[in-house]
C-alpha cells in the first residue's frame, strides 16, 4: 500500500473516532468555556485542557524521536503576522459564540441531525475559501505583507535553545512543563476526575492529534510523492471538502478532506446507534442570521489565524509554535467577549 493511501485511511479512522467521541462527550472549547464561566461547570474545559496536554506531550515525543518533522508544518514558519493571527483569532472566537460552536462541533452536530450546523458548515466553508483564494484574499494578503515579521525562534523550544540549552533538552523541558500544567489543571477538579467519559475523551482527542502527525509525517513520508505534514484542523479542510464535493473530477483526496468526511460519518453512525439522531432547525430568521454571521466570522478568522480552536488550540499548540499561542490567545479573548461583558451575545427572544 502506497504512503498516500495509508494517509487517507488514517485520516478516515481519525475522523471517525473524533466524530464519535465528540458526539458522546460534547467536546468543544466554546462549550467548555461557557460552562466554566457561566454555569460553574469546569468539566468540559478540563477535557479540552487534558487533550491539549496530551497532544503536546505525545507530539513532542514523536518529534524528539525523529519520527516526525514538525518543522514542515504550517505552524513553524520563520515569518508570520502576529497582528493578523491575533485578529483572526478574535473573529473566530466571537463567531464561535454566535454559531454556538466551532467548525468541528458543527460537523459533529450535523451528523446528529442538527440542520443549523449544515448552514454553519456551508457558510464557513464558502467564506474560508473566499479568504484563502477569493474576494477577501487580496485584503488578507495585504494585511499580512504589511505586518509580518521574521523571527529567529518560531517555537518555545527554539526560544529556550537560543539561550544556550540544547535542542533536545529544550524541547523536553518546554513540552514537560506545559503538558504537566495542563494535565494538573484538568485533574485538580474533582468533578472531572469523577467523569471517566470526559477523561477518556481528553486522552483520545489528544492522541488523535499525535496520530495525525504520525500518519502524515511518518507513514506518509515519501520523497517522490510527499504529503503535507499536518493533523486535525477544520477551517481550510471544510472549504476543501465543499470544493471536492462540487468539483471532485480531477481532484484528489487529502488528509484534511477525508478527516472532515470521517468526523461527519463517525457522528452520524454513533447518533444512529445510540438513538441520539434527531432533526433540529432554527427557531427564527434572527437565529439563522446570527448563526450564519458567526460561521462567516469563523471562516474568515480561521484562515487569518491559520486554524481554529482545534487546528490552533490543539494541533498548532502541540508544535509549541509561538504563533499558535498568539492565535489561541485571540480565540480565547474573542470567545470571552462573546460570552461575557458589553459584547456578550444575548439570548434571542423565543416569541
Amino acid at each position: 500500500m502506497d504512503p498516500a493511501t495509508i494517509v487517507i485511511l488514517a485520516a478516515l479512522i481519525i475522523g471517525l473516532i473524533y466524530g464519535s467521541v465528540g458526539l458522546v462527550s460534547g467536546f468543544c472549547m466554546m462549550s467548555g468555556l461557557r460552562g466554566w464561566w457561566a454555569d460553574g461547570d469546569g468539566r468540559l474545559v478540563r477535557t479540552y485542557a487534558l487533550a491539549m496536554g496530551v497532544a503536546i506531550a505525545a507530539s513532542q515525543l514523536l518529534a524528539a524521536a525523529g519520527l516526525v518533522d514538525l518543522g514542515k508544518s504550517i505552524y513553524l514558519q520563520p515569518s508570520f503576522s502576529a497582528p493578523v493571527m491575533f485578529l483572526g483569532g478574535l473573529l473566530f472566537g466571537y463567531g464561535m459564540v454566535l454559531s454556538n460552536g466551532c467548525g468541528s462541533r458543527a460537523l459533529v452536530l450535523l451528523g446528529r441531525g442538527n440542520l443549523r450546523s449544515f448552514v454553519v458548515v456551508i457558510v464557513l466553508g464558502i467564506v474560508a475559501e473566499m479568504t484563502l483564494k477569493g474576494l477577501i484574499a487580496p485584503l488578507r494578503i495585504a494585511m499580512v505583507q504589511a505586518s509580518q515579521a521574521t523571527v529567529s525562534a518560531s517555537s518555545v523550544p527554539a526560544l529556550l535553545a537560543s539561550s544556550g540549552l540544547g535542542a533536545v533538552p529544550a524541547r523536553m523541558v518546554a513540552a514537560s512543563v506545559l503538558s504537566a500544567v495542563l494535565i494538573i489543571f484538568a485533574f485538580a477538579h474533582a468533578p472531572f476526575r469523577k467523569s471517566p467519559g470526559q477523561v477518556a475523551a481528553g486522552l483520545i482527542v489528544g492522541l488523535l492529534v499525535a496520530g495525525g502527525w504520525y500518519a502524515t509525517g511518518y507513514l506518509g513520508a515519501d520523497d517522490f510523492n510527499p504529503v503535507p505534514v499536518t493533523s486535525l484542523t477544520f477551517i481550510a479542510p471544510i472549504a476543501d471538502a465543499l470544493q471536492y464535493v462540487m468539483l471532485s473530477t480531477g481532484s484528489t483526496l487529502n488528509f484534511g478532506i477525508v478527516t472532515v468526511f470521517g468526523v461527519f460519518a463517525g457522528s452520524l453512525v454513533t447518533a444512529l446507534a445510540t438513538g441520539r439522531f434527531q432533526l433540529e432547525g432554527y427557531r427564527s430568521p434572527q437565529h439563522m442570521l446570527r448563526s450564519a454571521s458567526g460561521a462567516a466570522l469563523m471562516g474568515a478568522g480561521g484562515v487569518m489565524a491559520f486554524g481554529c480552536s482545534v487546528g490552533q488550540g490543539l494541533t498548532g499548540l502541540s508544535t509549541l509554535s509561538l504563533s499558535s499561542f498568539i492565535a489561541i490567545a485571540g480565540i480565547t479573548l474573542g470567545t470571552g467577549a462573546g460570552l461575557r461583558g458589553a459584547l456578550r451575545v444575548r439570548p434571542l427572544a423565543t416569541a
